[in-house]
């Protein structure tokens, strides 16, 4: 029984007060011994149950999928290896690896996007994993995605050539390392929400993604938000929110 449920119940009278409080804890859960799956998250925050598979042993990632499948939940993984697709793949034969965004996925049923769109808008080739990453989780949400890859600011106008399909989308996210100025010229051009999100290319005085996240936090342009380095997952989240209001 879900949180919707024990209300609904309490509400009716099938319930009480302290049969509701006695089962909300329950509600929502599978217990794993080593992970706890949130299978009441798409209800509760309209973003649902996803696997971070950085840090987790293969057989991890495999098993938690396995039991997300098992309980009707579409499954996303991010940060994910080779090995923990292919494992996954035995369990979930139609699950779609991307070698790129390092994701592996699975949607049962596709949702109606929204008209608008999620224009994500990388500098450069090398930030590529983490657009990607960003796309395919915009993707499993629900949204029209448009991507737009490789126009950083060193050549200015081959993001000038593209600035129709920029300016037409309902929130933009911008990917990009070095000084994370794209951000900025972007966030200066459009009349949408723009979240930037820093990524660690860069050489050394990038600090690894540092100076990109500071130069964005620092940003002249309103109505800029960032999110963490490396972060297209957060930003993807944050944008499909937005987009779906």
């Amino acid at each position: 029984m879900d949180l919707k449920d024990i209300l609904e119940k309490y509400k009716v009278g099938e319930i009480d007060l302290q049969e509701a409080l006695k089962q909300f804890p329950k509600s929502g859960i599978v217990e794993m011994g080593f992970a706890t799956i949130d299978t009441d998250r798409q209800k509760r925050t309209g973003l649902p149950e996803v696997i971070y598979a950085s840090g987790k042993t293969v057989e991890q990632v495999k098993q938690i999928a396995e039991r997300m499948h098992q309980n009707g939940i579409d499954v996303l993984a991010t940060r994910v290896t080779p090995e923990m697709a292919d494992a996954v793949k035995k369990v979930i034969p139609d699950a779609e690896y991307n070698s790129i965004a390092r994701t592996i996925s699975y949607k049962k049923t596709e949702e109606v996007a929204p008209e608008g769109y999620i224009a994500i808008v990388a500098a450069g080739t090398s930030d590529m994993p983490v657009a990607e990453e960003a796309a395919v989780t915009a993707r499993f949400l629900g949204n029209k995605v448009e991507t737009i890859y490789d126009v950083g600011v060193a050549g200015i106008h081959r993001l000038f050539n593209r600035l129709d399909l920029i300016r037409n989308a309902r929130v933009l996210i911008v990917v990009a390392g070095m000084e994370g100025a794209l951000t900025s010229v972007v966030g200066g051009l459009v009349d949408k929400p723009v979240i930037g999100v820093p990524t660690s290319i860069g050489y050394g005085a990038n600090f690894q993604g540092l100076s990109a996240l500071l130069a964005m936090l620092n940003s002249c342009a309103s109505g800029v938000s960032v999110v963490n380095i490396d972060n297209g997952f957060g930003a993807a989240c944050q944008a499909s929110l937005i987009n779906k209001l």
